[in-house]
């Protein structure tokens, strides 16, 4: 299993939107993605310098990604 990069919530943002993620909202501290086609999945993001690693595996799952995928997106 490859190691998590040390990444702002921004940062996941960004390379979420390259594979079709939009920012839907923000509430407080917390981001809300949406895919932009089908199944048009919706990502919490925080709005943090840091996300931790746990949360940051948790986002990458849920958007169908391996870490390195995501990686290769940064």
């Amino acid at each position: 299993m490859s190691a998590l990069p040390v990444v702002s919530g921004h940062d996941v943002v960004k390379a979420l939107a390259k594979i079709g993620y939009k920012l839907d909202h923000q509430r407080g501290s917390h981001m809300i993605l949406r895919q932009e086609h089908p199944p048009h999945r919706r990502l919490t993001v925080p709005d943090h310098k840091e996300v931790a690693k746990g949360t940051l595996r948790a986002i990458i799952r849920q958007a169908g990604l391996t870490v390195d995928e995501f990686k290769d997106l940064l």
